[in-house]
């Protein structure tokens, strides 16, 4: 069923379209070096709930969008050790595509600040990312490094 365009979207599915674009947003990084106040700038301008070549970008929670892309990029020497230990023995980070890297950094980060979201709900969203990327293996590989994470980092995910 189509969704009337007059309702306001939900704030969880803006949080959702936020984390899309954070992965865009930290694999663009990674991939172009482009610095972090540009990217936001970049996103919140020209994507975040506007149409560009012919593509429109869901109406996203701006402050979610900044909070994760800024917090992946200031914590990125306490995640990716983290990301890291979650893996297998044989798989670098560096292996890893960039856009699963950036999912996990995210995700990981997600998992870490905000407490206030439950783990499944990180979990979740961040296997659907992956999913709207990669058809194989990159979306198990989420929900398992986020999963141990989350036991890691919170104990009890029923949280």
């Amino acid at each position: 069923m189509a969704r009337d365009l007059d309702q306001p979207v939900k704030p969880a599915n803006q949080r959702g379209a936020a984390r899309l674009a954070a992965v865009q947003a930290l694999y663009q990084m990674d991939i172009g070096g482009t610095g972090v106040l540009e990217v936001v700038a970049e996103y919140e301008a020209h994507r975040l709930g506007q149409e560009l070549d012919g593509d429109t970008y869901l109406k996203a929670d701006a402050s979610w969008f900044r909070s994760i892309v800024s917090g992946v990029v200031r914590d990125q020497d306490k995640i990716d050790p983290l990301i890291r230990s979650a893996l297998q023995e044989d798989w670098p980070l560096s292996r890893l595509d960039s856009t699963l890297r950036a999912t996990l950094r995210a995700g990981t980060f997600e998992l870490i600040e905000r407490k206030d979201v439950p783990v499944a709900v990180i979990v979740t969203e961040y296997v659907e990312i992956a999913r709207a990327f990669f058809e194989g293996e990159e979306p198990k590989i989420v929900n398992a490094v986020l999963d141990r994470l989350a036991k890691q980092l919170r104990g009890d995910t029923k949280k």
